[in-house]
């Protein structure tokens, strides 16, 4: 596939989409979205986990200011581009790590947040820039960052639009680790190969009952447990990681 606002590479399971407009901070415009989208929903099938970061120095401004014709309806722009966007992150075949590189400010925050696991340079920060346009979170923001650290620090972020450092949102939950500058590139990687020999069902039924826990009630999320099991049961990594145990030897997954 050729793109013109990401590249997007696959090596070894791991396939790497990057945003790629680093003279604007990486803005996200109608056809970044698209192509995100298009990239995310056509994977090749030896792709097992997706690495999403950002060109140059930051990871993503937000949305770009300059695309008039997003600016000009952006509740169209939410419901036709935003949306499918994100989901896409959310319902991907295989798990996203997004490897968080500069300023993930805006929608460009909560794009990243939106993926299974956020790891962050240290001198990253993330920032919910919304009020200084005099508008509100979106791209699921009012959503994620609740969920991930409470009310109290996600309304606190909302309002003031200050910066949150990598460290701090490590601290507080709302990513999963801040890696020093010089190690993040191959602690990303590492994350990714480890993904993308890992059982892919597995993985994605994790993120199946983790989202379905935010509405169920015990009993609900016991059955629902249940029957992910035992789908995965039935797999072949679950044959080949019991035996891998018996025979005292790592397992090979291979994703089915």
């Amino acid at each position: 596939m050729s793109f013109e606002t990401i590249q997007f590479a696959a090596a070894d399971g791991v396939a790497t989409l990057t945003l790629n407009r680093p003279a604007v901070m990486n803005a996200l415009n109608t056809r970044m979205r698209a192509e995100i989208t298009q990239a995310l929903t056509t994977l090749s099938p030896d792709v097992r986990a997706v690495v999403m970061t950002g060109a140059g120095r930051e990871f993503c401004s937000g949305q770009d200011l300059t695309d008039a014709g997003a600016a000009a309806d952006l509740e169209r722009t939410l419901r036709e581009e935003y949306e499918p966007m994100l989901a896409a992150v959310t319902t991907c075949p295989v798990p996203v790590i997004a490897a968080v590189n500069g300023v993930a400010a805006g929608a460009g925050a909560n794009l990243a947040l939106a993926a299974d696991v956020v790891i962050a340079a240290e001198s990253a920060s993330f920032i919910q820039a919304f009020t200084r346009i005099g508008l509100i979170p979106d791209a699921g923001g009012t959503w994620i960052i609740p969920r991930a650290v409470g009310m109290a620090r996600a309304m606190g972020m909302m309002l003031f639009a200050e910066p949150v450092s990598a460290r701090q949102a490590a601290d507080w939950g709302m990513i999963w680790q801040a890696l020093p500058d010089a190690d993040f590139a191959a602690g990303v990687t590492a994350r990714a190969q480890a993904l993308a020999k890992g059982p892919t069902g597995a993985f994605l039924a994790i993120r199946q009952a983790l989202a379905a826990s935010f509405k169920n009630d015990m009993p609900a999320q016991l059955a629902l447990e249940a029957r992910l099991q035992g789908q995965a049961g039935r797999s072949a990594d679950f044959a080949e990681g019991a035996t891998a145990f018996l025979e005292k030897r790592p397992a090979v997954f291979t994703g089915r």
